[in-house]
């Protein structure tokens, strides 16, 4: 069977322009049913560009296909619809709103029923959040606004969830907590996700697949075995430096010899 046979979401060719030049040249990535993939690369490299064409939140060129359907013509709320979430960076959570009404948010087209029922399996999920369900969002740490963010992701039943850097301005403690929860999330709900992350340590720990961007371009890939190998890392990080940071790091390697 071929890869795009059993992709969920394929992209191929995906460019996107702010203004003269493209900041996404031609990038081309799957993600399995039921699995995690990685994109990794520095500040700048088109990670959230990437993610937000997918979602159809960025004009852009090429396919985006999910489940072999071409879905590159549909508005972002279509797309939504099909089961294509986007938790962004920044968590973007409506600070006034308590923790509950921002829940609602993320499930505004489904009956009452299965939004207590998704609701509860949030807080599940997320108990740190569960006691506070009528506190003002704003008065979450920012560990449980990120956890809020990802919990109001599920509340629609996504087949596909796009995390926008989710460890960023966590502490460790958190970043690892966050990561513990997302990973029983997706293996309960047997969800498919795509995640941008400028640590490739943070990513390795959920991902079974990972590419690294650098400039808009993808270049370079890595399978499970590499993501979790030695070698892997060193190859992601020659990637993610480019040549001149490669040189770099063996300058000052030759140094210490």
């Amino acid at each position: 069977m071929s890869e795009a046979a059993t992709s969920l979401l394929r992209v191929e060719g995906l460019t996107v322009r702010y203004g003269a030049g493209p900041v996404v040249h031609g990038v081309g990535l799957s993600v399995d049913a039921a699995s995690v993939a990685a994109l990794l690369g520095a500040n700048g490299a088109g990670k959230s560009s990437t993610l937000r064409a997918i979602a159809g939140l960025e004009p852009a060129q090429g396919r985006v296909l999910l489940d072999g359907e071409d879905i590159s013509g549909l508005p972002a709320a279509a797309r939504f619809r099909r089961g294509i979430v986007y938790v962004p960076e920044g968590r973007a959570i409506v600070t006034d709103l308590t923790v509950g009404e921002n829940l609602i948010l993320g499930s505004y087209f489904v009956d009452a029923r299965t939004r207590a029922r998704r609701a509860q399996m949030v807080m599940d999920f997320f108990p740190e959040i569960a006691g506070r369900r009528n506190a003002p969002a704003g008065l979450l740490s920012g560990g449980e606004q990120q956890m809020l963010a990802i919990g109001r992701g599920l509340m629609s039943g996504p087949r596909l969830l796009l995390l926008d850097e989710p460890s960023l301005g966590l502490a460790p403690l958190l970043v690892a907590r966050v990561y513990e929860r997302l990973g029983a999330i997706q293996r309960e709900q047997k969800l498919a996700a795509l995640l941008v992350e400028q640590s490739f340590h943070v990513a390795a720990k959920l991902a079974a697949r990972a590419w690294v961007l650098r400039h808009g371009h993808i270049v370079g890939e890595l399978d499970e075995q590499a993501l979790r190998s030695r070698e892997g890392r060193q190859r992601a990080i020659d990637a993610y430096l480019g040549a001149r940071g490669q040189a770099q790091r063996h300058e000052i390697a030759a140094s210490h010899a």
